[in-house]
């Protein structure tokens, strides 16, 4: 599978693999946004719609 760039750490992009087991970025923005398209070329090394996953690791710092 081509490396995805952004998508592999996308909180939008999901994987779908097929009948005939070939993998592919689904973005989940391109429901409700026609500027993402659902299966985007890859890798993407620019977007405006990455966000990184939810409950990803917050800085390391002071805690109070």
């Amino acid at each position: 599978m081509t490396p995805a760039g952004l998508c592999a750490t996308c909180r939008h992009a999901n994987q779908v693999t097929s009948a005939k087991r070939s993998t592919f970025v689904r973005c989940g923005l391109s429901v409700t946004d026609p500027r993402f398209p659902k299966y985007p070329r890859l890798p993407v090394s620019r977007c405006e719609g990455f966000e990184p996953p939810t409950g990803a690791a917050a800085p390391q710092g002071h805690q109070t």
